[in-house]
């Protein structure tokens, strides 16, 4: 179950789409469950739409008024859900626990996968069937550095409404008996800021579709070509550092290219600053691509920039790796578990570090180009989904168990 599984931003959609197909072939049967907007799954998986509004769809006043006023036979749940964005809330998980509570209260599934609404309907399934709770990392941390770097007493006021939702994911967390998080770095905060006991949290890492993922050796990379990945005007991914980086780089190489994977809200912060660095012909987005057209992208690029500040597990990082695309990546959280000696590790926070290990590439392509194919085996060897559909396979037979007893 997901409550969004958008295909093309952010990793959830990414995430429900491996691991169904990654069960599927080991020869489960799979559904899977979800809110929208509505992720790509192979053929053999079926999938059962969960329908919300979806009024972040948008972000006009109007057009959710028009959703909210078409929609037919409105729930509690549809109502609670308009009012509480009209609010400046975001009430997606918790009425997505609520719907998928009231589906499951007469199906007859094995187990249930719920991806991180952590949300209290999840108590309610955990009584009557078998389930893990996905949480690649404690919401908390986006938080932090949401305020962090709020502009202003209103927008820290927006964000402390917008993430009202951790207090929901806070009573729920601790009271989930069986938890799945990707990396060793997110099951120690998982702990720390949501008080889940530590016997409760697994440790099963993401993987990375390689085959897709790869080097493309009849692709010559642009000179001085610099990829990223980020949603736009979300400060953990720490774009504004790679933009400052690129602004002082520009001088030294006036050719230089940054392409970022990820839209820009329209007239927002990330659109203002690059305006002010006179990065316009710099920096370009590409949004909604799919994994070969991501692919093509790093084959064009010299360099792999990952500026975030904080990652449960960085699918950039991984699929930058695959490509044999030399990678600067911050040397925070779960990054260090993914990447080994396979990158250049930099502080967070640190426009000049990117600024130095991007100029390090430029200057010496052929040996970052070796640590980089060797980075490509290492994903390979270690983040392969088949050996992690089977490492989900046995904690489900253990979960069904254990429940069953």
């Amino acid at each position: 179950m997901s409550y969004r599984s958008a295909p093309f931003g952010g990793g959830q959609g990414i995430y429900v789409y491996e691991l169904s197909k990654a069960l599927n072939s080991i020869g489960h049967n799979v559904d899977v469950i979800s809110g929208p907007p509505y992720p790509e799954l192979i053929a053999d998986i079926e999938l059962v739409k969960l329908p919300g509004l979806n009024l972040f769809s948008t972000f006009q006043f109007r057009e959710r008024l028009k959703i909210f006023f078409h929609t037919k036979n409105k729930s509690l749940d549809d109502w609670y859900e308009f009012s509480s964005t009209l609010m400046g809330g975001f009430p997606e998980l918790q009425t997505f626990g609520n719907r998928a509570k009231i589906f499951l209260s007469d199906k007859n599934y094995d187990a249930v996968i719920d991806n991180q609404s952590i949300s209290f309907g999840m108590i309610d399934i955990q009584k009557s069937k078998p389930l893990i709770e996905i949480m690649h990392h404690p919401i908390t941390k986006d938080y932090f550095y949401d305020l962090k770097f709020a502009r202003g007493l209103v927008q820290r006021l927006s964000k402390m409404r917008w993430f009202s939702f951790l207090k929901m994911q806070k009573k729920v967390a601790k009271q989930i008996k069986v938890v799945v998080t990707p990396s060793l770095n997110s099951k120690q905060d998982i702990h720390h800021d949501f008080k889940v006991p530590m016997q409760n949290i697994q440790v099963i890492p993401n993987g990375i579709d390689f085959n897709t993922f790869c080097a493309l050796p009849n692709i010559v990379p642009r000179v001085n070509g610099v990829i990223t990945t980020a949603s736009a005007d979300v400060p953990l991914k720490g774009l504004d550092f790679s933009l400052h980086a690129i602004a002082r780089l520009k001088s030294e190489y006036p050719d230089i290219k940054l392409t970022v994977i990820g839209s820009p809200r329209a007239e927002g912060h990330t659109e203002r600053l690059i305006k002010r660095l006179k990065l316009e012909e710099q920096v370009s987005f590409k949004t909604n691509l799919t994994k070969e057209e991501i692919t093509h992208e790093y084959a064009k690029s010299s360099v792999a920039v990952v500026s975030s500040l904080y990652e449960g597990f960085g699918f950039p990082v991984g699929e930058a790796m695959a490509c044999a695309t030399p990678l600067v990546a911050t040397n925070v959280a779960s990054i260090p578990e993914i990447t080994g000696s396979f990158a250049q590790l930099i502080p967070a926070e640190d426009e000049e570090a990117i600024y130095q290990g991007i100029k390090n590439i430029f200057q010496k392509p052929q040996k970052y180009k070796i640590q980089a194919e060797l980075g490509r085996q290492h994903i390979i060897e270690n983040f392969n989904w088949t050996k992690i559909g089977h490492a989900y396979e046995e904690l489900l037979y253990k979960t069904i168990n254990d429940f069953k007893c």
